[in-house]
This record gives structure tokens, C-alpha cells and sequence, in this order.
């Protein structure tokens, strides 16, 4: 079930009552995939500006070679039209990212219940915050809730990370950059 919810914020007692059991033994199970390192709850960021803000943790099964084989996905071209791509490379980036960030970072994502979302905030405490978005194109674009989500989280940084190999920006604020060079960044700060 995770699987086809893959990054997506988890509702407990839809979960539960889907699978016909209690909604405390569907969070005592989730929270034993999350110690066995197995499923990634992603924390929602929250702010005191008043806005409505989601609640609820995004859920990420942290291997996608998993989520491919309990979707039944036998291959690249199966792949390339299974609804679960883009949320598969979003899982992948994430994983990638957190496993190579210094240890203090705090990772969240964003979104408002106007549509304004960030995929992956990373703040680093006492320095700086990170917003990016992740895309699965090779040429991204981003949609006006990300633009809106960063005026009101004032982040440092603006990345987007895609599938490319080329650096560049799309705004004097935003670039565009394959994950191995976000990355490179993140070894790069002392906290």
C-alpha cells in the first residue's frame, strides 16, 4: 500500500482502514518500517505566519528498487510510463541527499493547502535553509507554488535537481543541477 502512496503525506486512518485494522496498529507498524530504515517520514515544515500548512508527514519507502519490485515494474520502458516515476525519482534524490548531508541538517518539505509546496527543505541550524524541488525532466520548470512557498520560508538557497548533467540557472536566485552536484555542495559546508 505504501508503495502506491510513495511520497505522498500518509492519512493513518485511511491507511487503517484499508487494510481493516486499527489505526494504532497501522502507526505502531509504520513507525517499526521507519526504525528498520525501511520507510522515511518526512517532517512537514511549520511556520508561525498563519498559513494553513500540512500536518501530516510525507511517507517515502526508501529503497525504489523495493518499490519497483512490489508494483510489479519489470524494466526501464515499464518504468518510464508507471505513474510512480516521478514520486520513484523524487524518493531516490531525497535518500541520496540526506544519506550525504552532514548529521545536524533537518530535513522537511512544504506545502500549503493553496498548492504551494517544496519538496525537500534542508535546514541547516544557525546557517542557512536549502529549498529544492525535484524534477524529472531534462528541462524543469517550476510551477508559481514554489515561488510562493519560498517567499514565505525565505530559504538561502534555491536548487532544482534534475536528471541532466549540466549547472545553470533559471532565475538569479535558482539552479538547476544533476543530484551528484548538490551533493558536492552539501560536503562542502561546515556546520
Amino acid at each position: 500500500m505504501l508503495c502506491h502512496h510513495q511520497g505522498c503525506p500518509i492519512n493513518i486512518s485511511q491507511l487503517s482502514q484499508s487494510l481493516g485494522i486499527e489505526s494504532r496498529t497501522t502507526s505502531h507498524y509504520l513507525n517499526l518500517l521507519v526504525d528498520l530504515m525501511l520507510v522515511r517520514k518526512l517532517q512537514p515544515w511549520q511556520s508561525n505566519h498563519g498559513k494553513r500548512l500540512a500536518k501530516s508527514p510525507k511517507v517515502y519507502v526508501r529503497d525504489s528498487g523495493i518499490v519497483h519490485a512490489l508494483l510489479n515494474i519489470q524494466d526501464k520502458e515499464a518504468l518510464l510510463s508507471h505513474p510512480v516515476l516521478g514520486q520513484s525519482w523524487e524518493c531516490f534524490v531525497i535518500e541520496n541527499i540526506l544519506s550525504s548531508s552532514p548529521p545536524d541538517i533537518i530535513p522537511y518539505f512544504y506545502r500549503s493547502s493553496g498548492g504551494a509546496e517544496i519538496d525537500l527543505i534542508l535546514y541547516l541550524p544557525g546557517v542557512e535553509i536549502w529549498a529544492i524541488e525535484i524534477k524529472r525532466s531534462s528541462q524543469p520548470k517550476l510551477e508559481r507554488g514554489f515561488y510562493s512557498a519560498c517567499d514565505d520560508i525565505l530559504p538561502h538557497k534555491k536548487y532544482v535537481i534534475y536528471p541532466g548533467n549540466d549547472v545553470y540557472r533559471i532565475a538569479q536566485d535558482i539552479e538547476v543541477m544533476p543530484l551528484r552536484e548538490c551533493i558536492e555542495r552539501l560536503n562542502q559546508l561546515v556546520i
